[in-house]
This record gives structure tokens, sequence and C-alpha cells, in this order.
């Protein structure tokens, strides 16, 4: 696709930056197998998290590709956090190339890790197949293909733009999934974000998406106590499964109402999440589950222990202190006034929400990108889940931060999750423009 000169003379201040945008569009048209090729392989390479399988091969992949391409790569291994062992060790890349001339430092951020496959699909999940258009397999839309569309507009503009001033960072990121403290966390506990000035994450927001931020988070275990005794004679006991359920029943009364009154200023997608949340994420009573190879009936006992796993989503108008005291609220009333009801409350983690003010220069770039490519004006929107900016944001105290990328949000965790090609080609133009907006121009 040959952009109009037009498009960029407003934007681009030297006369040389309109062509270098038209050659790099073709470029990355060009590259278009290339593109789908390494999406594919991507995929086929089943980095599921739990456990977190396979990270060390991809950063390898990664790291022979990009290196081709002068890029210097470190691999980082998070030890000791969450999920870290030598069976499933934390293994990061952090790749980097730098121009011949000072500037600034523009970071691509994608975490590796995908879900779990679950059950309803009618393609392989990690076969990587093209049909009509589309690239199907577990992480293709969250978020393999934003990946592959940043390194071939990284590739695009170096091919372009030799002598560029400043430098351009891509990282392979481990655990978004799970909190994201075996990648992006841990980078910037280690100060990897010190002397980044601007950061995309091409998470699959839409591609004439501008994601600004994302909802707060609290997770929370909730464990309710009882005696264990025959299951002939449960009266002999105390089951805490059916104090767990009063739990929920309590919730379902006076909580849930509650959280569905709250509404937020925050352009958060889809709407429904532009309310307060909260899912019921696991829910253990009794004995533990079997081994697999294991038979045999359960024992017969009153269950003496209940644990309920919650996942709650709040707003910029909360603070964390108010959602942990609505969830006190009705544990206390429960103790109030239901007979032998006991319980432990844990916080397993939390982070507060987060938003980038429209005016940041990498929103305003990418905006200008998103509309030379697509014609059209960005829509500027919030996530309902958390991704790595929070920890780009808290930790790294940097807030020139983003998401954008190609792919449909809804798809993301589905079965039969795909990606279209000619998305990640436009998305692909913008970050390439991005570049070109930010390192291109004296």
């Amino acid at each position: 696709m040959l952009l109009p000169k037009a498009a960029f003379s407003n934007v681009y201040p030297m006369k040389t930056d309109a062509t270098h945008a038209n050659r790099l569009a073709n470029r990355i048209d060009d590259k278009r197998d290339d593109l789908i090729q390494l999406t594919q392989e991507l995929i086929r390479i089943p980095t599921l998290n739990p456990p977190g399988e396979n990270y060390l091969e991809i950063c390898e992949y990664l790291a022979r590709r990009l290196e081709k391409h002068g890029f210097e790569t470190n691999f980082i291994r998070a030890t000791g956090t969450p999920g870290d062992s030598e069976r499933y060790p934390r293994w990061n890349l952090l790749a980097r190339r730098d121009g011949p001339r000072k500037g600034d430092c523009v970071h691509f951020n994608s975490h590796t890790d995908v879900v779990e496959v679950g059950q309803g699909w009618t393609t392989d999940p990690f076969g990587g197949a093209l049909i009509d258009g589309k690239i199907y397999g577990r992480g293709s839309c969250d978020m393999k293909g934003g990946l592959a569309a940043s390194i071939i507009a990284a590739e695009a503009f170096l091919e372009d733009v030799p002598d560029f001033a400043g430098s351009i960072e891509i990282s392979a990121t481990t655990d978004e999934e799970t909190g994201g403290f075996g990648g992006v966390a841990y980078l910037a506990e280690q100060g990897h974000y010190a002397h980044v000035d601007h950061v995309i994450i091409p998470e699959p927001l839409q591609k004439d998406r501008i994601c600004l931020g994302h909802r707060g988070v609290w997770w929370g275990e909730i464990e309710t106590h009882g005696e264990i005794a025959h299951g002939s004679m449960p009266f002999l006991g105390d089951c805490a499964v059916r104090h767990m359920g009063a739990v929920l029943s309590e919730m379902e009364k006076t909580l849930y109402p509650k959280l569905a009154q709250k509404r937020t200023a925050m352009p958060v997608v889809p709407e429904g999440a532009r309310q307060s949340t909260m899912n019921i994420n696991s829910f253990h009573g009794g004995q533990a589950e079997p081994e697999a190879d294991y038979t045999g009936l359960p024992s017969a006992c009153v269950p003496d222990s209940a644990r309920m796993i919650i996942d709650r989503r709040y707003l910029m108008e909360e603070s964390r202190d108010e959602v942990v005291t609505e969830i006190e609220d009705v544990l206390n009333h429960l103790s109030e006034t239901r007979p032998n009801f006991t319980y432990s409350l844990e916080e397993l983690w939390s982070v507060s929400p987060t938003m980038t003010e429209k005016d940041a220069p990498v929103v305003t770039t990418v905006a200008k990108a998103i509309k030379d490519v697509l014609g059209k004006d960005p829509e500027y929107v919030v996530s309902p889940g958390t991704y790595d900016q929070k920890h780009i944001d808290r930790i790294g105290k940097l807030k020139n931060c983003i998401a954008y990328g190609p792919g449909l949000l809804e798809l993301a965790h589905k079965p039969d999750e795909y990606v279209g090609v000619d998305d990640m080609i436009q998305s692909a133009k913008v970050m390439g423009l991005c570049l070109i907006d930010l390192l291109a121009v004296e």
C-alpha cells in the first residue's frame, strides 16, 4: 500500500519522512508471507502457563531471528519468582538495537505465555492453521500475532532507516497470564525500564484502538472451616462447604448488586466492564482431587475445609481498602449470624488501576499513525483486565506506556482463537510509523 505524501506533511517535518513512511509500508506489505510464517512458528511453540512450558525454547527462537537483524540479546531468568523452578524456569528475552545517533528508546513488550487450551476447538490449537486470511491457534490473538507484528515493523524500519537516532528494544516476557511477576515485574525490579522512553504493548485491543490502561485487580482466598466426621453421620461434624455456600449466597444477595451499581468514567471496553465485577475463580472443598491414575471412590467424610479464590476487578473511583472491606463485611456478617461460622481471608495479589494521559508522547504518536494508516481517529479505551502496563507503571515508574496491537479482545482465551493477517499488517504499519516519528526525525 502506497501512503499519500500529503498524509504526512503535518506529522513528519522532514521532507524525506513521507518517503520513509511509504517505503516502510511497502516493505511491510512485502513481508506478508514472513509475518504469517513467524506467527505460525510462534504458535507452534506451546508456551502453556500454568505451568510455564517451553519458555526458553521460544526465547531462543526469537533470539536467533533478532540477532540476524543486529539486535543484541539478553536471556534473563526470573529466579525465585512465583512458578519459577528447575523444571519450569521463567526465561525472558530482552533484545536491543542501538542506532548510530543518540535519541529515545522505544520498547515493544509482548508476553509469550498462553492459557490452557480448553474444549471446543475445531482446529489444532498449536497448528497455526491459515484459513481465509486468519491464523488460528492458542495465543494467536493473545498475543503472538502482536509480537510478530512488532518484530516485522522493527525489521522493516531498520532496513529503511539504518541511521536512526536512539534505540529499539523488543522484549518477550513470561507469566503475564498469571500476574506477570516472572516477566515484566522482574525486569522492572531489575531496572531494565530506567532508560526506556516509550513502551508499546501489542495486546489485542484492535488495530484502531489505543488502550490507555486497565482496571484494578484484587485476588483473595477465602477459607471456611468445619469439622471432619463420618459422611453417614454429618451431624457429628461441621460441613465447611455448606459454610462456603452461605458465603456465596450472601454475596449474591448483597455484594453483587452493590458492585453492579458502581460505574466508572474510564472508557473501559466492553460496556459490561464499566462496572465493578467479581469472578469466582475456583472453589475447592473436602478431599483433594485424586491422582489421575486413581479410579476408586472418595471416602465418606464431612469436609472440614473449603477454599474459594475470588478475582475482583475495580475502578479508578474505588480503592483497594474499599474492595477488601466489602469482602470482610460479608464474612463478618456471617460470623455474627451463622452458628459456628469461622473463616480466614488472604490476599493473593493486588494492583491498582492505571491510565495514561491522552497527551502522553506515545499516545499522540500512535494516534497519528493510526490516522495515517487507517484514515480514522483512534478510539481510546481501557482494558477490563490487567496486563503488564501495571508493572511498567508502578515498578518501572514509566507512565508513557500503552497497549496497541492487532486482534479482537473478545477472542482471547476462547476456543478457535485467531488473528487476522490484514490486521497484523496494518498494525505493523502503525508501529513502523511510530518508529519513524520517534526515531527518524531530527
